[in-house]
């Protein structure tokens, strides 16, 4: 430092000093301003930045290992004449592990021994013998004296397995559905128990447009001997089961068989007499589409009238619902009529002359308790109570007088509570969650809102997550959660529901978290909302998308439109994909997990019940196809994929990872080793992901308001 004696200056060289010490001053003023306006602003970004990943992190961290925000569940048995349930739990004298009985009415306790469990098997009527698959057979083995009898042999040498072994009500036969697998090619897969030498194994995989598992009905006798195949015509291209049960009212003589065509465009209910070996056809319906995309949940058939009759599900006219149909097929009647669809079945009531169903025919995200008269008579009458909005489940009593009723929404943990159906009178709860609900309702600033997006021809539902500390006058950037496809929604009123705890902590960053249903997605919206999509699993889903999206950000004005991320699982994923491809001016980030690019490469069963094969719809194929589209792609795009996967297997994304690399468009990717569809396998596995994701996402879309 130099110091100056101002005694000793003169005129000329006190100008200089001067001078001097003005420079020194500005040029001090300069570097201070600099460093105060460039070095810490930067340095406290990135650090708030890291701050922020931490948190992130300890949160997943909660979420996922931790199971700091996983709801209580409560598990319990009706007894068989609805008078009160068994539980097991923990007995607060003891400390030891007990079933309790409990009286519905008084909630009176009482400690039983626990009941006996055989491993393995399924308990004849008596509770005499128990059906075991023992060395890829059948066998009955006697709990009396354990003698043993085997009911099935595969002499042959063909792939046979057997499934859905069921007790005649008289305990006399067994009824049983066998698989050939034979026909079904075998796909190759790398067993990585040595890293240097790897085995292989085979597995048989049934693809679009190849050979099916080949399907057989048989009963034999539960002493053992011949079986006996029931007649059921066999297309070349093969078909599927659905339902296989005894006849109704206790009856051991007929068996009933549902089936489905391989393109689940035809489904028939058939009666096979055991005595007679006659196959007789009760029911027949088809659609050009699909006649039931709810999976198994809606499938099957429901005995009423001593068997004489039956309840039964269709979309036939346009909306799902329920019909009692005469056994002769004479009679048939409406009970659910009007434009509203049945979510899913719950019970039928046949003594009080009810029939139980959920549905919501205001509000897709939403779900409730209905019924309805037998007979028809009547108005549908809602069973939950008006004032609790969101989705509600119900286990009945056997004879309808009681229910464990768990009630949620999306932001409020489910409560469980044993009610009166007939006033729906809590008479106890039994699980709150009070912890998890105290500790939600401090952590959500801002309750996620539900909004409705009206494009024109359609109105869809759309949920939206908004950060802690929201501005509604600042602009934010946007990461839509997308799925898209009929398999399920994504806008749904209920706990945990559509990654909802991840999405919470990515809204905390700094963004909107939106997701939107899309027609094609099974909301109890009528049929034809179901069905747009038939054909053609991609194209609609990707505008209908987008023009929702558009419309979000006009009629919101918080929605910053000039920076949008986009993300999906499985079907999801392939959405992403088709979002970046074929929308690259309004996604500018996505990420595509465990998608499937090529769908013509995918599982029969899935993707032929959508769009048939690609002999019968070759232009749906190439167009529902994301890989045909990736030249579109302009924003940063992430792939992750697990390299064990069995489901969206490893190579039908490297196909779309050779033609990136071909059109030479720039891309991240990577593969968890080893992980199967959920890529959740392995330590630390989940929360590596989710952050590996929220990394790539604060990256490439930079988080906050402006």
């Amino acid at each position: 430092m130099i110091f100056f004696d101002e005694s000793t200056m003169n005129p000329m060289m006190d100008k200089r000093v001067n001078s001097m010490r003005t420079h020194m001053i500005v040029a001090c003023l300069a570097i201070a301003l600099i460093a105060g306006l460039i070095g810490p602003r930067n340095i406290t970004a990135e650090d708030s930045q890291n701050q922020a990943l931490e948190k992130a992190e300890a949160r997943l961290r909660q979420i996922y290992v931790e199971g700091k925000f996983r709801a209580k569940s409560f598990s319990a048995e009706w007894l068989p004449d609805g008078s009160g349930y068994t539980v097991r739990e923990t007995d607060p004298d003891s400390n030891r592990s007990v079933r309790a009985q409990y009286d519905a009415a008084s909630g009176r306790r009482t400690v039983i021994e626990s009941r006996r469990r055989t491993r393995g098997g399924n308990r004849s009527p008596d509770g005499k013998r128990v059906l075991n698959y023992e060395n890829n057979n059948l066998h009955v083995r006697d709990l009396t004296n354990d003698r043993k009898i085997q009911l099935t042999k595969n002499e042959n040498g063909r792939t046979i397995s057997y499934n859905n072994a069921i007790w005649s009500p008289d305990g006399k036969r067994i009824a049983y559905i066998e698989q050939d697998h034979s026909d079904v090619r075998l796909r190759s897969v790398l067993v990585k128990n040595d890293p240097s030498y790897p085995q292989v194994r085979e597995t048989r995989f049934a693809r679009v447009g190849e050979a099916i598992t080949k399907l057989r009905v048989g009963i034999v006798d539960a002493e053992g001997g011949d079986t006996l195949w029931l007649s059921i015509t066999a297309p070349a291209e093969g078909f599927y089961l659905g339902q296989v049960s005894w006849g109704g009212a206790g009856n051991s003589n007929e068996l009933l068989v549902e089936k489905f065509s391989r393109f689940r465009d035809v489904r028939e209910f058939l009666i096979a007499d055991i005595r007679s070996g006659a196959v007789t056809q009760m029911y027949h319906e088809s659609d050009p589409a699909w006649v039931i995309s709810s999976l198994d949940r809606n499938t099957g058939l429901e005995w009423i009238r001593n068997g004489n009759a039956f309840i039964v599900l269709s979309e036939k006219d346009g909306w799902r619902h329920a019909y009692v149909c005469s056994r002769d097929g004479k009679e048939e009647t409406l009970l659910t009529p009007g434009p509203s669809d049945i979510i899913e079945r719950v019970m039928v009531d046949e003594a009080g002359g009810w029939f139980y169903y959920n549905a919501s025919p205001d509000n897709g995200t939403q779900k409730y308790l209905y019924r309805v008269r037998l007979d028809g008579s009547g108005e549908t009458q809602r069973v939950t109570p008006a004032d609790q909005p969101g989705t509600h489940d119900y286990d009945l009593s056997p004879n309808a007088k009681w229910a464990f009723h768990k009630y949620s929404t999306f932001d409020i943990p489910p409560i469980t509570e044993l009610v009166r159906l007939s006033d729906h009178r809590v008479m106890r709860v039994l699980e709150d969650n009070k912890e998890l609900r105290e500790k939600m309702a401090a952590l959500i600033k801002h309750p996620t809102e539900f909004v409705q997006l009206d494009i024109g021809d359609v109105v869809m539902d759309a949920s939206i997550i908004k950060p802690s500390d929201f501005d509604p006058s600042k602009k934010y950037p946007v990461f839509v959660y997308v799925y898209g496809e009929p398999h399920g929604q994504t806008v749904m009123d209920s706990w945990a529901f559509a990654q909802a705890d991840y999405h919470r902590m990515i809204a905390d960053l700094g963004y909107v978290v939106v997701s939107i249903d899309n027609r094609g997605t099974p909301a109890p919206k009528g049929a034809a909302w179901r069905r747009a999509v038939a054909g053609n699993l991609g194209t609609l889903s990707t505008e209908e998308q987008a023009a929702g999206l558009q419309e979000l950000g006009r009629t919101r004005p918080y929605v910053d439109l000039s920076r949008v991320g986009i993300w999906g699982w499985s079907g999801g994923g392939s959405n992403t994909l088709n979002a970046m491809f074929r929308k690259p001016d309004v996604y500018h980030v996505g990420i595509a997990v465990a998608a499937k690019p090529q769908p013509h490469l995918y599982n029969a069963w899935f993707q032929e019940m959508y769009m048939k094969d690609r002999k019968v719809n070759p232009e749906g194929y190439r167009e529902a196809a994301a890989i045909n589209f990736a030249a579109g792609l302009k924003g940063d795009l992430l792939i992750i994929h697990g390299t064990g996967e069995t489901n969206t297997h490893i190579e039908i994304m490297e196909g779309l990872v050779d033609k990136l690399i071909e059109l030479g468009k720039p891309f991240e990717y990577m593969n968890y080793p080893n992980r199967n569809h959920g890529i959740r396998s392995g330590p630390g596995t989940s929360v590596h992901l989710r952050m590996y994701m929220a990394r790539y996402l604060l990256e490439h879309l930079p988080a906050g308001p402006r």
